[in-house]
């Protein structure tokens, strides 16, 4: 084949185009990279240099309703070592030796550990005094930083330990509040930065970066802590007088659905969660366990059929001991009945018979319809994690027995949440309100609110008037009937009763309880819901039942609350009725101060006045005296008699 002189310059022409693409496409690649591209490159270029050392973030409070903290980070210093930065591993654990204690050899075998980007020195290098802090930070180690540990405190121990939860070895939170809201409470970390070479050594002359960490919001919680404090006592002494197996107490705001206090019983200190089984800590019991409410769930068929006109508190009921219901003879608590009475007297003696009739005469769309309105069935949407929605009854498959037994509190299962949100849409004129257990997130530098909760209107379930006509029914109940343990002169409480049998086992036990009360007071303008449930009491010499066991810890709860709220007592209400061998016979506290100790106890005794003394220090006159003169108490009760060398206000 013969070449020609054209063949040959094409070949050249070609080849240079060639050459010129080539160089064309380096020239622009060239430029795209140096600048076109050159930040692209450069944040990659700094990425592959730029070592970052992170620095955790102080996690937020948790406050009480007053701006107190329930729970709150202690920071101190802690050393990390960067391994490929330092060049004299020996002297530099023996310096940090000299300093923290320990081992040197411990520390040496911390910095030489292969492939580590960042080491702690633990146990001795976390969370380290001032002095040892400064000391360190004196030797200007290569290698060697300073960051913020903390760890989470209980000022408080167990207080609220449930809904706070607990914080896992990260800082995480498992449980509780510190679950809910772990993105709010843990904040932004921050970093160290540095540029290294290939082996991970810092460059001289390079600038260190500081990125400072944003701390964690606070949340502040509408819990009151003295209130808390109070229903906390309460549990206590349940426990030492009953051993029961578990115990829940709930107090709301029910105008707001603010939670004021929320406690359980078994509890833990937070500080030690991990030596308590999972249930204990990982369970609040008051929006978790869910029971037969019992006679508690029976203000839901009163509030009902007094909405839909079926009934009238005037109207009479003649009680023989039973009502029966499709072959079936659902009983009175009470052996006989309670003969004729009125509906008003059916609520005050918390009659069964009465409210299965009135549960027939509303039928089952009616009473289920307010039953969910209520809020029960679903759950109440509380800021919390873990919460029940109870059972209800299939409506479908409700027949004349489940129906009866519905109406007063049998067969459906219910939370204490639920029970206490729908007290407080009696107690606030007819409005069920969504409970709120968080008011605020609070910015720690500056103490001020960057959100905060207003409270929030579900629906309105009844009408003023007839919540009204409830809570009349509900104060008749603590003073002339059933929960007569719960009245308190002079704070006017509403409530009512609850002893639910447990099924086990296919059947009702004949030994295993739960009693239960919930109340309101002053009943004429509530300011407080209250609600007790004390799991399987063991009386040893008193019946089990929710007016014994239950209803005086209501009273005692409330009394103090609304004492320390400042809530004034009322002359008005309705006066008490003492049943002879239920109630206790109340005795009005003479004035025993400002005279001798003798003439005081003798003017007690001649009195007739039934009471205990305890005398506080020495001297022969009663310089004071608790309770005060004029309070009513029952008789057996306790009086302090304080001592003195002279009477009280004498020179």
């Amino acid at each position: 084949m013969r070449i020609t002189q054209t063949k040959v310059r094409r070949r050249i022409f070609l080849v240079l185009l060639a050459f010129v693409c080539g160089a064309s496409l380096l020239i622009g690649r060239l430029v795209h990279v140096q600048v076109i591209a050159v930040q692209f490159y450069n944040e990659k270029a700094v990425h592959l240099i730029r070592r970052n050392i992170p620095l955790p973030a102080v996690r937020g409070e948790i406050l009480d309703s007053n701006g107190k903290p329930l729970v709150y980070t202690a920071s101190a210093a802690s050393i990390i070592a960067v391994p490929r930065q330092i060049k004299d591993k020996q002297r530099t654990a023996f310096l940090l030796w000299k300093i923290i204690g320990g081992t040197e050899q411990g520390i040496y075998k911390l910095l030489k550990r292969p492939g580590e980007m960042m080491v702690y020195i633990r146990p001795r290098g976390r969370r380290l005094d001032e002095a040892k802090v400064k000391a360190i930070r004196a030797l200007r180690l290569p290698g060697i930083y300073l960051t913020e540990e903390g760890k989470r405190e209980y000022p408080y121990g167990d207080l609220a330990a449930q809904v706070l939860g607990v914080t896992g070895g990260d800082g995480q939170g498992l449980s509780g509040i510190e679950l809910q809201f772990n993105k709010e409470l843990e904040g932004q970390k921050g970093a160290l930065q540095f540029v290294s070479n290939a082996r991970g050594e810092e460059i001289p002359k390079t600038d260190d970066d500081y990125i400072p960490p944003v701390p964690g919001l606070d949340i502040q919680l509408t819990i009151n802590r003295q209130i808390q404090q109070f229903a906390q006592r309460e549990i206590q002494n349940i426990v030492a007088k009953y051993t029961p197996d578990r115990v829940t107490i709930i107090v709301a705001d029910p105008k707001t659905g603010a939670i004021l206090a929320m406690a359980n019983y078994p509890t833990f200190n937070p500080s030690n969660w991990r030596n308590v089984p999972q249930e204990v800590y990982n369970r609040n019991l008051a929006i978790w366990q869910t029971f037969e409410p019992g006679s508690t769930f029976k203000i839901v068929t009163l509030a009902a059929a007094l909405q839909e006109k079926k009934v009238d508190l005037k109207e009479r009921f003649y009680d023989p001991g039973y009502y029966e219901v499709a072959g079936h003879k659902i009983k009175c608590w009470k052996a006989g009945g309670h003969g004729s009475q009125s509906y008003l007297n059916v609520v005050e003696n918390s009659c069964n018979p009465g409210f299965v009739q009135l549960g027939e005469r509303l039928g089952k769309t009616q009473l289920f319809s307010f039953i969910k309105a209520f809020g029960f069935g679903a759950k109440t949407g509380i800021t919390l994690p873990g919460e029940s929605k109870g059972i209800l009854f299939n409506q479908s498959k409700v027949g004349p027995l489940e129906l009866a037994t519905t109406a007063f509190g049998q067969g459906v299962s219910v939370t204490p949440i639920q029970q206490v949100m729908a007290m407080s849409a009696i107690a606030n004129g007819g409005v069920l309100m969504k409970p709120e257990i968080v008011s605020a997130y609070v910015n720690p530098t500056t103490g001020q609110a960057v959100k905060t909760f207003s409270p929030v209107t579900v629906r309105r379930v009844i009408s003023p008037s007839v919540a009204a006509q409830v809570r009349g029914a509900l104060e008749s109940v603590v003073a002339q009937g059933t929960g007569g343990g719960a009245f308190r002169e002079g704070y006017r409480i509403a409530g009512k009763t609850g002893t639910a049998q447990v099924a086990e086992n296919g059947h009702y036990s004949g030994t295993h309880y739960i009693v239960s009360f919930i109340g309101m007071a002053p009943a004429n303008n509530p300011q407080l819901v209250a609600y007790v449930a004390i799991d399987y009491p063991r009386p040893k010499d008193s019946p089990v039942f929710g007016g014994v066991i239950a209803a005086p810890v209501i009273g005692n709860l409330m009394a103090d609350s609304l004492q320390y709220l400042n809530v004034p007592p009322s002359v008005e209400g309705i006066a008490k009725k003492y049943r002879y061998g239920i109630d206790p016979v109340q005795t009005t506290i003479p004035n025993l101060a400002m005279r001798t100790y003798k003439d005081a106890t003798r003017s007690m005794i001649e009195s007739g006045t039934i009471l205990r003394v305890v005398v506080v220090g020495e001297g022969p006159y009663v310089i004071a005296q608790s309770p005060q003169a004029g309070t009513k108490v029952p008789q057996g009760s306790v009086v302090r008699l304080y001592l003195g060398p002279t009477p009280a206000g004498s020179s």
